[in-house]
C-alpha cells in the first residue's frame, strides 16, 4: 500500500513555502470553475471587497464556517482578538445569506484553558441578528486526554438561523436501525409505542451525532497535511437539512475542501475561500479528483504527490523530516 504522507501544514511553514509555488491562486485571485458551478477564492473572510467579488449577485441559503479557533489553543492569537475578528466576518457572512437561511459554526472549547474561545464566541453572538437553534456534538470515535481526565472526543457545531430557512426533515436519519420498543403514549385514542408512531425505521441524529467517523489515514476522503478536516459525511448532513438543489453555499474556511466536495456531490454551488493559498488548491484538486476518479480524498497520498517526486529540494525535505518517499506513485 502507499504510504506518502504529509506532516500538518498548519505547523510547518517552511514546508508550506515550499507548496506555494505549486499553488495556482495568489491572495486576491478567485478560481472560477470551468464547469460554472463553483468558484474558489484567496481571499480574507473579513474583506468585504473581496467577497463580493466571489459573490457577485449572488446570495447563499446556507452557510457552513469553520474558523481556526486552534488559534486560541496554540495561543496565537487572544480571545479577545479572536472574537472581534470573528464578529468581524461574521458581519460579512450574513450580508452574502437570504432573508431566510442557516448558519452552522464548528467551535472548539479548550478544556485546560476555561474552555476558550467557546463562552465568549455565544455571547458574542447575542449581539447578532442570528437567532440560535442547536447545539450540535458529533462524537469522535478516537480522541486525546490523559489519565487523570476524561477523555476529549467530542466536536461542537453550533446550528443558527435567519427568518424561516427550509429543514428538510426526511435528511435527518442516520443509517442505524431502530431496535427498542419504548415511550408508549395515546395518539387519537390508540396507545402506540415509538416505533410504531416512528417516520423511518432508523434513528434520528438529533444534537449528538454517533455515526460519522473523523478523518483518518486509512480513509478514502484523508487530505494529508490538513489537520482541521471535518468528515464528508457530516457536512453533508448539513446541506441535505438546510438546503435545496442548486442553492448556493458559502464557506469562508475551506481547508480540506470538504464544503465544495459535498456540494458538488449533492448538485449546490459552492462559493469557498480560504486566506492560505495551498489551501485553496488543495480544495480544487480534490474537486478535480473526485470528477475525473469518483475518489474523495487521497488516503495514504496527498495532493502534491507527483510534485514532491520531481522536486528535489521537496523530497530532501520530507526525508530529513522522516517521511517515507516512494519511488513511484501507485495506487
Amino acid at each position: 500500500m502507499l504510504n506518502f504522507q504529509l506532516p500538518r501544514l498548519d505547523k510547518d511553514d517552511l514546508l508550506s513555502s515550499r507548496l506555494l509555488k505549486y499553488s495556482r491562486l495568489r491572495p486576491g485571485e478567485i478560481w472560477h470553475d470551468p464547469k460554472g458551478v463553483h468558484r474558489v477564492g484567496c481571499l480574507d473572510a473579513i474583506n468585504d471587497t473581496q467577497i463580493e467579488q466571489l459573490m457577485k449577485k449572488d446570495k447563499a441559503s446556507l452557510a457552513i464556517q469553520d474558523p481556526p479557533y486552534n488559534l486560541v489553543a496554540f495561543q496565537k492569537r487572544n480571545v479577545e482578538s479572536f472574537i472581534e475578528w470573528c464578529s468581524s466576518w461574521l458581519k460579512v457572512t450574513e450580508k452574502y445569506l437570504t432573508d431566510n437561511s442557516s448558519l452552522y459554526i464548528w467551535l472548539g472549547a479548550d478544556q485546560n484553558n476555561n474552555f476558550q474561545p467557546f463562552a465568549e464566541f455565544i455571547i458574542m453572538m447575542n449581539s447578532t441578528d442570528f437567532k440560535s437553534k442547536s447545539f450540535i456534538t458529533m462524537r469522535n470515535q478516537r480522541g486525546y486526554g490523559t489519565q487523570k481526565n476524561w477523555m476529549a472526543v467530542r466536536q461542537e457545531l453550533l446550528y443558527y438561523v435567519k427568518g424561516e430557512p427550509v429543514f428538510n426533515i426526511e435528511h435527518v436519519y442516520t443509517d442505524i436501525p431502530k431496535i427498542l420498543k419504548g415511550y408508549y403514549k395515546e395518539v387519537g385514542g390508540v396507545v402506540t409505542e415509538n416505533l410504531e408512531r416512528s417516520k423511518s425505521p432508523f434513528i434520528r441524529a438529533g444534537n449528538v451525532w454517533v455515526d460519522i467517523q473523523q478523518v483518518f489515514h486509512l480513509m478514502d476522503e484523508n487530505v494529508n497535511g490538513c489537520f482541521a478536516q471535518k468528515p464528508l459525511k457530516s457536512i453533508e448532513r448539513i446541506i441535505n437539512v438546510s438546503s435545496a438543489e442548486n442553492d448556493s453555499v458559502i464557506d469562508f474556511f475551506s481547508h480540506a475542501g470538504t464544503t465544495l466536495l459535498a456540494c458538488e456531490k449533492l448538485k449546490r454551488k459552492c462559493r469557498t475561500v480560504d486566506i492560505n493559498p495551498i489551501y485553496c488548491e488543495i480544495s480544487i484538486r480534490r474537486l478535480e479528483r473526485f470528477r475525473n476518479t469518483g475518489k474523495s480524498g487521497w488516503q495514504n497520498s496527498n495532493p502534491f504527490a507527483e510534485e514532491i517526486l520531481n522536486d528535489s529540494e521537496l523530497k530532501k525535505y520530507l526525508k530529513e523530516k522522516g517521511m517515507n518517499i516512494p519511488s513511484k506513485l501507485s495506487e
